[in-house]
């Protein structure tokens, strides 16, 4: 039952959701039973704030749905990088003066201070990220636009039923503080080990279906489903199903050290 599905009103069963909400440690939010936030800036769209610092994220991660007319006057600015992928549909997202048309699978990145608007066809979606740019002298982050159909699948810690892509050209590039990947698991395969680590993740699931380690607990995921993960939870998961791949795009900090 949410505005994406368009099923509201009184349910035919007892009322139940598998989000799971664990503040400053990880959250699953599903689909269902998401709600529309009025967020400045955004018009003729349906705003989901996904993650957020009130649960611990260091960014901000939106679900947008375009309507006829559907725009954005301006996200980032004042110091916030911005990435924004399209989920299905097409918009064109303008830098300044500069516009660039990005249909499904496209994605632009604006370094900080740079705002990005968007205006896009009807039932468009989109997937939009902000973070405060961790500065280190000497460096900056540079403008990306790309197509990750464009990008080459490479077997993630040399599994290859399990690959990544690279979105952002971080790797080595001290300009960057961030990344994007896309990860994809056959059905049956898993990560080689459960990972704990300093770096937070926002992850949306494109496609497929998963049991994810979150904590100490085995929670089931699948396309349309939000995975917050805080800084040290313990992650990692196992592709089910014997339909399709599991996919999802995730967003990871990178190439600062902590600070004390």
């Amino acid at each position: 039952m949410s505005y994406l599905n368009r099923h509201t009103g009184y349910p035919q069963d007892l009322l139940s959701t598998r989000s799971v909400i664990k503040k400053n440690n990880y959250c699953l939010i599903e689909p269902d039973g998401i709600v529309k936030n009025t967020v400045p800036g955004y018009h003729n769209c349906d705003v989901t704030i996904l993650g957020s610092p009130e649960l611990g994220a260091s960014f901000v991660d939106y679900l947008v749905t375009l309507h006829e007319g559907g725009y954005n006057d301006g996200i980032g600015g004042e110091g916030l990088e911005v990435f924004l992928y399209v989920l299905r549909g097409s918009v064109e997202a303008k830098i300044g003066n500069e516009a660039f048309a990005l249909k499904e699978g496209w994605y632009i990145f604006a370094p900080e201070s740079q705002l990005i608007s968007f205006t896009g066809q009807a039932d468009s979606q989109l997937f939009v990220y902000k973070r405060r740019y961790d500065r280190l002298e000497g460096y900056e982050a540079e403008r990306v636009v790309g197509n990750v159909n464009d990008l080459e699948w490479v077997d993630y810690e040399g599994m290859t039923h399990c690959q990544i892509k690279d979105l952002l050209p971080a790797a080595n590039n001290l300009g960057f503080d961030m990344n994007f990947h896309i990860l994809r698991f056959a059905p049956g395969a898993s990560h080689g080990y459960i990972e704990t680590h300093i770096q937070e993740h926002g992850m949306y699931f494109l496609s497929g279906k998963a049991m994810y380690r979150l904590d100490d607990d085995w929670v089931p995921v699948k396309k349309g489903d939000y995975v917050f993960l805080d800084a040290y939870c313990p992650q990692a998961c196992y592709g089910v199903g014997n339909e399709e791949d599991l996919t999802y795009l995730y967003s990871k900090d990178c190439n600062r050290d902590a600070k004390i």
